[in-house]
């Protein structure tokens, strides 16, 4: 007969350990939740989710410099087509939620050093197409949608190669085609105005020697608006080389260069074109490089030129918009608020020395005042060498999401909430 102690002492040892064992349990949950909480805050504000490692494909390494959203096969949700340097430019096909998946050699499968894409219905068949430059190796691509996921290439109807950077698309001359404008840097630096051929939507005839300004800009963004107010699209141009040029539109397409006062000389890699102060005319911001990866040599303070509603521009960058050290390769207009005026989202890179950053995330009050709120707004996780930017509703919740390209960086994508 065992005795009651020989009973007692291994009894005592069973209960110690089974509390040690549900201390243990409790910790280990406790620790998941916390890294889960953790994760959260990483990764999601009040405006924005960060779905990148479970909505788009793994490519820490891509070159995205430039991103266009286009229901490419008919379905009803955005896909993602993206302009890449030294690698084959791609589609990423969306299932409705905003989870994209690559679909392979929709373009040429040949690697171009291309910058930037856009997207309009060039030939007149209601169906959107495509339009690539590219900068070295200079070898621009257009493609004719079919409304299925694939595209015709039809390259060969550019009408010439250069050193691409900037580009634009829209309707210049009012016949209700739109036409290419392409800004080119290089020792044959000339900008060109390419018009849709009436008689043959979809070819092009070169009107660059009639219609735009004969000098070597070194181009690096071209917006097309409606600046004065009398119903065609002007140009505004932005350079690497100083300066920047407003150019106004006769109603023709022929552009003619109107006084454009900066205090200080911009390297500037993005245009963008939006009434900032919300009283019905547009304005002009410039995003800027300190340089192109180099040293330190030029401001790059976004800088602010607010209309005075005759196409007279003033800069208020000094009141107006949040000074910064960082360089911005692109910038996008976006209401993140939903407050119904426009605020802006930022690439950012460290110059010297090419280092990624957050992106930056700037308030407008309405009246064109602009306040740094990166922290309330942008996951801390949205982080690398951000580049081109593009927005448009891809989860079909009604609310904006952004794509983010970036250079040797992970396309990113943030799902919109609505705003607090």
């Amino acid at each position: 007969m065992l005795s009651t102690i020989n009973l007692y002492e291994p009894f005592m040892e069973f209960r110690t350990n089974l509390k040690n064992l549900r201390v243990i349990i409790i910790l280990a949950l406790f620790t998941l939740t916390n890294y889960s909480c953790l994760d959260a805050q990483e990764s999601e504000t009040a405006y924005f989710k960060d779905v990148t490692v479970s909505h788009v494909p793994a490519d820490p390494e891509a070159h995205a410099l430039d991103v266009a959203l286009l229901d490419v096969d008919g379905d009803s949700d955005l896909d993602v087509i993206l302009a890449l340097e030294s690698q084959p430019n791609r589609l990423y096909l969306n299932d409705g939620n905003g989870k994209l998946e690559w679909k392979k050699k929709v373009f040429v499968n040949e690697n171009h050093d291309t910058e930037h894409v856009r997207i309009a219905d060039f030939n007149r068949d209601n169906l959107m197409d495509v339009i690539f430059v590219a900068e070295d190796d200079q070898h621009h691509e257009y493609y004719l949608g079919k409304g299925d996921g694939s595209f015709e290439n039809v390259s060969e109807r550019l009408l010439t190669r250069s050193e691409g950077n900037g580009l634009d698309v829209g309707d210049v001359n009012g016949d209700g085609l739109p036409d290419i404008v392409i800004g080119n840097s290089g020792e044959n630096g000339q900008n060109f105005l390419w018009i849709n051929d009436s008689k043959q939507p979809g070819f092009f005839v070169d009107l660059t020697a009639k219609a735009l300004p004969q000098v070597n800009d070194a181009t690096q963004s071209v917006k097309l608006a409606d600046l004065d107010g009398d119903g065609d699209l002007d140009m505004v141009v932005g350079n690497e080389i100083p300066p920047n040029r407003l150019l106004i539109n006769d109603g023709q397409g022929v552009f003619t260069e109107s006084q454009l006062d900066l205090p200080e000389p911009l390297h500037t890699r993005e245009v963008l074109v939006f009434d900032a102060d919300m009283d019905g005319d547009l304005d002009i911001a410039f995003a800027n490089l300190t340089s192109n990866g180099g040293k330190w040599e030029k401001n790059p303070h976004t800088r602010l030129l607010i209309n005075n509603g005759h196409t007279k521009f003033e800069d208020k960058t000094q009141n107006k918009m949040p000074a910064k050290k960082v360089s911005t390769y692109a910038a996008i207009p976006i209401d993140f608020d939903s407050d119904g005026d426009q605020d802006l989202l930022l690439s950012t890179i460290m110059i010297p020395p090419f280092e990624g950053r957050q992106v930056y995330a700037y308030k407008n009050d309405g009246k064109g005042n602009f306040s740094d709120i990166t922290a309330e707004v942008i996951p801390k996780i949205t982080h690398g060498r951000s580049w081109g930017i593009a927005v448009g509703d891809l989860n079909n919740d009604g609310i904006k999401d952004v794509v983010i390209g970036g250079w040797g960086s992970q396309v990113r994508l943030l799902l919109g909430k609505n705003a607090p």
